[in-house]
């Protein structure tokens, strides 16, 4: 992954920090209020967050499309919000990586990912290294994906 800030985000990450270090990562397309409540309850159990956006290419590997709003956006958007801290490229699934790069003593990532195989490894994976995994509720009434397919039957019908 590496600890390459987004474009624009005008932020870089410190070769030290004092206090925990929390990182969460996503693609933050047509960003909304689930987003915004990961990142405020992250934000409120670390000293420092560092946030990591799917680049598009990764976001095309993984999903099969690009992201309706570009990377450099998104990272602009993300970086923009006072809970955010600092702004790095997701540019791998790999979170090893992204703790190799970033340095964080807690990850956060939404419960609907608890008991996941990939998460599962995870847990027993960052133990090891004294890394902690805190799972936040997710936001059920809202994703990226409700709103696509909101935008689409709208504009289907009309």
């Amino acid at each position: 992954m590496g600890a390459l800030s987004c474009p624009g985000a005008g932020k870089e990450l410190p070769a030290q920090t004092s206090g925990i270090v929390g990182y969460t990562s996503g693609v933050y397309d047509m960003f909304h209020i689930g987003h915004l409540n990961v990142l405020r309850r992250a934000r409120t159990l670390c000293d420092r967050l560092v946030v990591g956006v799917t680049t598009d290419e990764l976001s095309i590997a993984r999903k099969a499309k690009r992201p309706v709003v570009p990377f450099e956006e998104r990272c602009e958007v993300v970086a923009s919000i006072r809970y955010v801290d600092d702004v790095v490229a997701q540019s791998t699934m790999n979170k090893l990586e992204a703790w190799e790069a970033v340095g964080f003593d807690r990850m956060f990532v939404g419960d609907d990912w608890r008991g996941s195989d990939a998460w599962s490894r995870y847990e027993a994976e960052f133990a090891r290294v004294g890394v902690e995994i805190v799972y936040l509720p997710y936001t059920t009434q809202t994703s990226s994906t409700l709103l696509r397919r909101r935008i689409e039957s709208e504009a289907a019908a009309g």
